[in-house]
């Protein structure tokens, strides 16, 4: 799973990386993203827009929007046919922009938290999945989920799951409304390269 991470990068880094066009969110950085708060995401229709989403996914179609604290990821192995995420993985994919992320190992009684992140130092986007409630009173919440998959060989010693990181070369197709090619997608979600990324014993993190 993906629970804790963190974005510190300064706004005119993260929108010359991304390629951002224009801007339509209220960007905030922070060294302890969780579910439930806002989140930078970087979506294409028909500009590159830098948007904010609450962390935890509503499906358009669910009665009550607390179904969202339950589904602030989503599996790699089960997105596509999901009812909850198989409409947003056809037409709704986004990149989660971070600089890093926190798995926590279990050593007794104690959890220790450690910080994976890109050797490069460099921004990256998790692979998100976003959707659109409205609310009784006609307000529209838009949320998104991050995809999980199996642990690179960095990540597997701390945990059993890490989050979906796009490479570079490929945020274009995972972002693009028109890409349909499932088979496509899906070969997108896996372990992102161990050899590219670094992990640090982190301080605690609550």
């Amino acid at each position: 799973m993906c629970g804790r991470f963190v974005l510190l990068t300064d706004l005119s880094i993260i929108v010359q990386s991304f390629g951002i066009e224009e801007m339509a969110c209220r960007y905030r950085t922070s060294n302890n993203i969780s579910p439930g708060q806002q989140v930078a995401a970087v979506v294409r229709d028909d500009k590159t827009r830098l948007v904010d989403y609450r962390w935890g996914l509503v499906p358009s179609w669910a009665k009550d929007p607390s179904i969202g604290y339950r589904m602030f990821n989503a599996r790699a192995e089960t997105a596509a046919e999901k009812p909850s995420f198989r409409k947003a993985f056809q037409n709704r994919r986004c990149l989660i922009v971070a600089d890093g992320f926190y798995e926590w190992q279990k050593s007794g009684k104690v959890k220790k938290p450690f910080y994976f992140s890109m050797k490069s130092g460099q921004p990256f986007g998790f692979a998100g999945l976003y959707d659109t409630w409205i609310s009784p009173e006609r307000e529209s919440v838009n949320t998104c989920t991050i995809i999980t998959t199996e642990p690179n060989e960095l990540v597997r010693s701390i945990h059993d799951r890490m989050p979906v990181i796009i490479p570079k070369e490929k945020e274009a197709a995972w972002i693009d409304p028109l890409n349909r090619d499932r088979e496509l997608l899906l070969s997108l979600l896996k372990p992102y390269p161990p050899d590219e990324m670094r992990v640090l014993e982190s301080g605690p993190v609550k």
